[in-house]
């Protein structure tokens, strides 16, 4: 029998107060909740329109599993997440990184069964809203329509683009473009450090389960990359030294 998640707010459960404010969030623009407002006619910093609740998972724990049936949508307000499927011998290919404004899978927002697992890179907080409160929203604001064809077309073109990475880029190509469009979907979300540097909480195991390589070879390319004075790597920042000679080695022109 198949799980129903209700991820639903008790009615005499308020949010905790240090997450009753959406204005700081980086990526108020960048999804749902800001067509949410403008429905509802309210300043940014409130968001109460659409029946939500907000929660905290710890790192490495699971937002959501492959196939259970969820009755509301989970976006990230903070921190980073992965989206994966996990095949038959354990081993998982990731299909996403989730940041902040990200839903856990856009097909939640029209279908109750995600077609991936949702696991917790970081501390991660996200907003579940009602999927039925959000369809009805989007029925009535073209904005929140043109919100969810925008995220469709982003998401859409990512997967694309990782298909092409699987099938036919080298490996160096393929760790230096996925850090690449971290760094633009960051920077989208004013979330970088400096003009080149990063938050990077990956390790080596997530970027070989992106890129479909093993965590041997990502430590060795890793490696290479910082020999050649590319990129700086820390515990929890990554730095782009030369960003036209990472660029090459990404084969972007």
């Amino acid at each position: 029998m198949t799980a129903v998640i209700a991820l639903v707010r008790p009615p005499d459960t308020a949010p905790p107060a240090e997450h009753a404010s959406c204005a700081q969030c980086p990526a108020l623009e960048l999804t749902f909740c800001r067509a949410i407002a403008r429905k509802a006619g309210i300043p940014r910093d409130r968001i109460p329109s659409v029946d939500q609740f907000v929660h905290t998972v710890a790192a490495r724990r699971i937002i959501c599993r492959e196939q259970d049936e969820l009755a509301a949508v989970p976006i990230i307000c903070s921190g980073w997440a992965l989206s994966a499927v996990m095949l038959a011998d354990g081993s998982r290919q990731i299909l996403s990184f989730l940041l902040p404004g990200d839903a856990a899978s856009s097909s939640l927002l029209l279908e109750p069964k995600p077609n991936c697992f949702v696991e917790a890179i970081t501390n991660v907080t996200y907003r579940a809203f009602n999927r039925a409160d959000l369809k009805q929203l989007m029925a009535a604001d073209p904005s929140a329509l043109g919100t969810l064809a925008r995220v469709w077309t982003q998401e859409k073109r990512r997967t694309d683009e990782l298909v092409v990475d699987l099938g036919r880029r080298s490996a160096a190509e393929r760790i230096a473009r996925l850090i690449l469009g971290l760094f633009q979907r960051l920077q989208e979300r004013s979330m970088t450090a400096g003009p080149h540097e990063i938050d990077f909480p990956l390790r080596q195991h997530h970027i070989a389960d992106a890129t479909g390589l093993t965590p041997v070879h990502v430590s060795k390319l890793l490696s290479e990359f910082r020999r050649k004075g590319l990129i700086r790597l820390s515990e929890r920042s990554l730095v782009i030294l030369d960003p036209a000679g990472f660029r090459a080695a990404a084969n972007i022109r």
